[in-house]
């Protein structure tokens, strides 16, 4: 069961796709989070959701936003992936141990080894205030994030 609106959002530290660690607390207090759980890099609908983000960066990664994507990969995968896609901002590696911090959110689908595709956007006090979590072939609509982020 993922983490409902209305909950404090988890708090977590992983190594992005440069090996820098990244911790969600440090961002309390300063920026809403773009949390944004997927699958597996290289996969096509992960690629498109991604590269889609990318093409729409500055709406979400800007002064009053920061986006986080994490996947059950190796930052080594990642900074493969980042590289090959073009991808500016921070990819998290939910690799070891494995899918902890997928869990941790209710996205972690236990028989795939993955997460799912699990969003949560997380205001500045560290709260969520919109979710959605589709299965693994299905894509999320980033207009629905802009909906949200604006409703902050």
């Amino acid at each position: 069961m993922a983490i409902e609106v209305g909950t404090k959002a988890p708090d977590f530290e992983l190594k992005d796709n440069h090996g820098r660690t990244v911790r969600l607390g440090d961002f309390r207090g300063e920026k809403n989070v773009v949390l944004l759980f997927y699958p597996f890099a290289f996969t096509g609908v992960c690629t498109g959701e991604l590269c889609a983000l990318r093409d729409q960066l500055p709406r979400f990664v800007n002064e009053d936003t920061q986006l986080l994507a994490v996947s059950n990969d190796s930052i080594h995968t990642l900074r493969v992936f980042a590289e090959q896609e073009g991808l500016e901002y921070p990819l998290l590696s939910d690799f070891w141990p494995h899918g902890e911090v997928s869990r941790a959110y209710g996205v972690f689908d236990e028989e795939k080894g993955c997460a799912v595709r699990g969003t949560f956007i997380i205001d500045k006090e560290g709260v969520v205030r919109w979710t959605v979590v589709n299965g693994l072939p299905d894509a999320r609509d980033l207009n629905e994030y802009v909906k949200a982020l604006d409703a902050l």
